[in-house]
């Protein structure tokens, strides 16, 4: 493909924007195949400020950028066109979207192959999900950290993953933990088509028994499904710093005692916060891994709250 004819889409935005407009891409059965979208953070020192950028092997038309700026429903961001400078423009656009070695985990995008090893995990997720370093970070780190419980001898029978986005972290406890009852829960609706389509594509049950995985809307733990599968033995949540704190009372009242808690999405200068607020709600820390500039957290519950 000519780079005189490679442009690129630019818009800035919160994190959840950006998100929510690369999941309600993967919805869209039609979309132009020549219109490669993806999203990253604009800083790693600055968690909640995100980019969209969709790559094109064309000067933008009014439907180009009709299209792109319905990926954000109401509130349209302002977006900046330029032409790209004499490069691959396929291969730009999918910086970033590297497969990722954590653990026994290989995760990667449906372009690339999986791993044919013994013991490996694979799973297949499209690279507009891929939402950037920080989230491969915190992601690649959660992953470590899903492999370092279950190494430890952690059992997991019923596991909560909160702010599921892709699904990745549930279905990876489920492949650690195969007994396991797994719900998976986002705020965005339209979180729900794209983790039935991913655990679909890697053959992750759907269902209420053990060893499947139930989807639902919810902001935080306020759902009916939610409450009536807790006290969970593990939660995880890999979302921001902000909502970790002020969901820490929600997450004591719904771990078991002795349960566990994995927590991502906060930056290492955050991690003081986070877990002060998580000590008064009656966890202690039982390991913690630094990737980059980001913390996860292994907390357990003490007997006694």
């Amino acid at each position: 493909m000519s780079a005189d004819n490679a442009w690129k889409m630019t818009a800035f935005a919160s994190k959840a924007a950006v998100e929510t407009a690369l999941l309600a891409h993967d919805t869209i059965d039609d979309w132009d195949a020549d219109i490669v979208v993806s999203g990253s953070e604009v800083a790693k020192d600055r968690p909640d400020d995100w980019q969209l950028e969709a790559w094109l092997p064309r000067k933008p038309n009014a439907m180009d950028r009709k299209v792109v700026a319905g990926l954000f429903g109401v509130e349209v961001p302002d977006f900046t066109i330029e032409k790209l400078p004499d490069e691959d423009w396929v291969t730009t656009s999918q910086q970033g979207v590297e497969p990722i070695r954590a653990g026994p985990f290989h995760v990667h995008t449906p372009e690339h192959r999986p791993l044919d090893e013994p013991g490996v995990v694979n799973f297949a997720i499209p690279a507009s999900q891929a939402f950037g370093t920080g989230q491969h970070e915190t992601t690649a780190g959660c992953l470590e950290m899903l492999a370092a419980m279950r190494g430890s001898g952690v059992m997991a029978r019923d596991v909560a993953d909160i702010g599921t986005g892709t699904g990745l972290l549930g279905f990876a406890a489920l492949a650690l933990w195969p007994a396991t009852r797994l719900t998976l829960s986002d705020i965005d609706e339209v979180c729900g088509p794209v983790v039935a389509y991913n655990a679909m594509e890697n053959g992750v049950p759907n269902g209420h028994g053990r060893g499947a995985a139930m989807m639902v809307v919810a902001a935080g733990m306020d759902h009916p499904l939610i409450e009536a599968r807790a006290p969970y033995d593990l939660l995880i949540a890999n979302i921001l710093a902000g909502p970790l704190v002020e969901l820490a009372p929600d997450f004591a009242e719904n771990v078991t005692t002795g349960g566990n808690l994995l927590l991502a999405g906060l930056l290492e200068t955050q991690e003081a916060a986070v877990r002060r607020s998580y000590r008064r709600a009656g966890f202690r820390l039982a390991g913690r891994i630094v990737n980059g500039d980001w913390s996860i957290l292994w907390l357990r519950k003490r007997r006694g709250f």
